[in-house]
């Protein structure tokens, strides 16, 4: 019988579409009249949405991960910026602030013990990372892969950045109006909306060159593609010996 323990299942791309961009939109660019609820009413419920959101997947996952827990906090300084009536360049600012700091992270956590990108890249969920590194001492290719990886990092790193520009450039060219005002909300809305063409497609594409170059590494140095390693695959190999009594 299989007892090795099922990963927790991570929600879908329609619910974080749901509750990320389509609901805040949809709130902020349509209910932020004063003839509904208002331009302060309509910012904090349409982004109660996201943070609530970020709180559930948090406890759904019964661990702390410190990407959502920014994410959470930069929803939140979007709120207090449209409270307390900020300038809204802030809200520039802070867009380019977040993916900024989660590169810095990334790139610098490569002289720690605990390099965030093996994580980021090398998901123990998925792939048997134990199984991966002795093939590769097997190879004495250890050094050769601790070089790709730095250069995977490069990869991941530089998606931050990219992220970083583009969510500063968006935000300066869209938010312009007094904060606490319904066309503050109609442009934060806007630029919601438009986060997922102009910043996330551009910034996926360059994680997954990174991706990419990965596993064409790892195929390299092991002489293994990367379905080798992947817990699936050896479960499929070894599924019917699981349905039998122990």
């Amino acid at each position: 019988m299989n007892t090795r323990p099922q990963a927790q299942k991570q929600p879908g791309l329609f619910a974080n579409l749901m509750f990320n961009i389509l609901l805040p939109v949809v709130i902020l660019m349509q209910l932020s009249s004063e003839e509904r609820l208002g331009p302060v009413l309509a910012l904090i419920i349409g982004l109660a949405f996201p943070v609530g959101y970020g709180i559930w997947d948090l406890w759904n996952r019964k661990k702390i991960n410190g990407f959502s827990v920014l994410g959470i906090i930069s929803v939140l300084l979007t709120g207090g910026i449209g409270l307390l009536q900020l300038d809204p360049k802030y809200i520039a600012i802070k867009e380019a602030a977040v993916p900024a700091i989660f590169g810095l992270v990334v790139w610098g956590s490569r002289y720690t013990k605990f390099p965030i990108v093996e994580k980021l890249l090398l998901n123990r969920q998925m792939l048997d990372v134990d199984a991966l590194y002795r093939k590769l001492a097997e190879r004495g290719n250890q050094a050769r892969f601790k070089t790709v990886m730095n250069m995977a990092g490069n990869g991941v790193t530089a998606a931050f950045a990219l992220s970083a520009v583009l969510n500063y450039v968006l935000a300066r060219a869209i938010v312009v109006s007094p904060a606490g005002t319904e066309a503050f909300n109609n442009e934060i809305g806007r630029m919601t909306a438009l986060s997922f063409p102009v910043i996330v497609l551009p910034t996926m594409l360059v994680m997954f060159g990174a991706i990419f170059y990965l596993f064409h590494q790892i195929n390299a140095l092991t002489g293994d593609s990367i379905e080798t390693y992947m817990h699936d695959k050896k479960n499929a190999a070894t599924s019917p010996s699981d349905h039998k009594d122990t």
